[in-house]
């Protein structure tokens, strides 16, 4: 079904094919086999996944790729012991944080409330609950974006934040507040499908 509205790209369903492979047939990957993957496909991942919708478009995420052998290692001497070999079996690691100051862009993602540059600059309380709503979208369009590549993601917060962020992401106003493991599946990879809580248990309807 195909719905228009004016000044708008038409409005399509996805096929059943697709939203098997975004979202139920998508798993969390514990395992990797070790292929790297190329710079090009995680710059058209956040291409991709760049489009998803912000308060007030502000956009906070920021991401660091951790691809190369060496990053990996360093960055594998930063988290928790359970996630060691998955930093180092995959063919990368995006790392994620937010921009305290994200609102000095305002005036060119909102043209429309340029003044909000002004409004957080003030209101830290109010700048910062945005930012962190916000990015934690903008975690899951990646997580998606990432499965629309053919790829498999690994989300995980085992780390020091502030350790992350100083190694990585140093003078930047950045903070680390999670990863994703990027690459294709080891064999041992696979795990039972956890159950999700029914819709009887989380949905209410008024």
């Amino acid at each position: 079904m195909e719905i228009r509205l004016e000044g708008l790209p038409p409005l399509q369903e996805l096929d059943p094919d697709g939203r098997e492979l975004l979202f139920k047939g998508g798993r969390t990957v514990y395992a990797f086999d070790g292929r790297p993957v190329p710079e090009e496909t995680l710059a058209s991942i956040w291409e991709l996944a760049r489009w998803g919708p912000t308060s007030a478009n502000s956009q906070p995420l920021r991401v660091v790729f951790v691809s190369s052998t060496e990053g990996r290692e360093r960055l594998a001497d930063t988290v928790n012991r359970g996630n060691r070999r998955k930093v180092l079996s995959a063919g990368a690691t995006a790392l994620l944080a937010t921009d305290d100051r994200f609102h000095e862009h305002m005036p060119t993602v909102m043209p429309l409330r340029p003044d909000y540059r002004e409004i957080w600059e003030e209101d830290v309380e109010t700048r910062s609950e945005i930012g962190r709503l916000s990015a934690a979208l903008q975690a899951g369009y990646l997580i998606l974006a990432v499965r629309a590549h053919g790829l498999a993601a690994g989300p995980f917060s085992g780390f020091d934040p502030d350790e992350v962020t100083a190694a990585f992401m140093p003078d930047t106003g950045w903070r680390a507040f999670m990863g994703i493991n990027i690459g294709y599946p080891a064999l041992e990879a696979a795990l039972p499908r956890f159950p999700r809580m029914d819709v009887d248990d989380v949905v209410r309807w008024a």
